[in-house]
């Protein structure tokens, strides 16, 4: 894990969205987070958020494993609640 990278890029864009398809429970995007929270806390101009599979066994079914893993429209969405959190921190209208 790159760390220093990590922590560059979030002083540089004061945000962090980290996306994985493994769950959210010990996977490597709690340790990104972690180092994320050690190492660019300051800079965090909004909360970490992370997009991930939904905690359940990876079913064998496409259609449900596709259902089960995290997709576009999932990043899109939170990536657009990162950004309007921090225009809700610096108090600019909605």
């Amino acid at each position: 894990l790159d760390r220093e990278t990590i922590c560059a890029s979030v002083r540089k864009t004061s945000r962090a969205v980290i996306l994985e398809d493994d769950w959210l429970s010990y996977g490597v995007g709690a340790e990104i987070a972690a180092t994320i929270a050690e190492g660019a806390f300051d800079y965090l101009d909004a909360p970490i958020r992370r997009v991930a599979a939904a905690e359940v066994p990876l079913p064998y079914a496409k259609p449900l494993e596709l259902a089960a893993l995290p997709d576009a429209a999932d990043l899109t969405k939170v990536i657009r609640e990162v950004l309007d959190a921090s225009r809700f921190a610096y108090g600019e209208d909605r």
